[in-house]
């Protein structure tokens, strides 16, 4: 590729060109032959060759007019990939079990999540996903403002591998990026439960300063407060902001049993 054809993506992707990045992305998303996999910004098809040979079906997903043409062409012989020209918010998600390995537009991080973790957990399996590093970060963080993260966390199991290199992009990239590797756990909240549950999370997370105790007392009874730090674990003098998923989970599951549903969060 000539420096006058250097991408310019103002969409903030910048291209996967590192073979061994794209074998660890294809290694800890554990797809198999059976599944279906979305790349989304899939570019010139750097990290889409190497899947279509490990997966059932690819559906590569480009908002770019002449980069969604150039892989029209280039896997015009290739039965299981599909590609796709559209902005990824306006993608139609499928409505059949699908993984994600792909290096996503950093400027749409969070709507990419999302849409993934939230509105499609019912299909959405986990994968690993190459993004901004600072948001990737910002997932794991000891203190928790973000009620979606939340959820991410109560849904799947994240983990951050590794910061990755400028030099493994086209463009490099002037922020610095990261490996990151999403599983969907096995016996989690149901995922019926899953706008309740968020809005309990929102509700409770309204006035991030507050203690657990005095958070908590929004909602229970005094009784019910301590009831919940002595079966699980949580520390009432703590900031709201600081509880762990699976306390969330648990508190939220209390609610439902103890609480009368005309007092839950709406």
């Amino acid at each position: 590729m000539t420096k006058k054809k250097l991408p310019v993506r103002f969409t903030g992707q910048h291209f996967t060109i590192d073979k061994v990045l794209i074998k660890d992305a294809i290694k800890e998303s554990n797809i198999n032959q059976h599944d279906t996999v979305l790349d989304i910004g899939a570019g010139k098809g750097f990290l889409t060759v190497h899947l279509l040979k490990n997966v059932n079906k690819v559906i590569a997903i480009e908002n770019d007019v002449a980069l969604s043409q150039h892989l029209s062409k280039k896997f015009i012989n290739s039965q299981n990939v599909q590609v796709v020209r559209c902005d990824f918010r306006n993608f139609v998600v499928p409505k059949v079990p699908f993984k994600v390995v792909s290096n996503i537009p950093f400027s749409i991080t969070s709507d990419i999540f999302k849409i993934l973790m939230f509105e499609n957990v019912k299909y959405f399996l986990g994968g690993s996903i190459i993004l901004q590093s600072e948001p990737a970060k910002k997932m794991f963080s000891s203190k928790v403002y973000n009620p979606l993260t939340v959820l991410y966390h109560t849904y799947y199991d994240l983990k951050f591998l590794y910061e990755i290199n400028p030099e493994s992009f086209l463009p490099p990239p002037t922020v610095k990026s990261a490996l990151l590797r999403i599983e969907r756990k096995q016996n989690s909240l149901d995922i019926g439960l899953k706008v309740k549950y968020l809005n309990f999370v929102s509700y409770m997370l309204q006035k991030p300063d507050l203690t657990v105790k005095t958070a908590m007392k929004s909602i229970f009874r005094k009784k019910q407060v301590r009831s919940i730090s002595e079966k699980f674990g949580v520390d009432l003098n703590s900031k709201i902001v600081c509880l762990s998923a699976k306390q969330w989970k648990n508190c939220f599951l209390e609610m439902l049993k103890v609480v009368p549903e005309k007092f839950h969060p709406s």
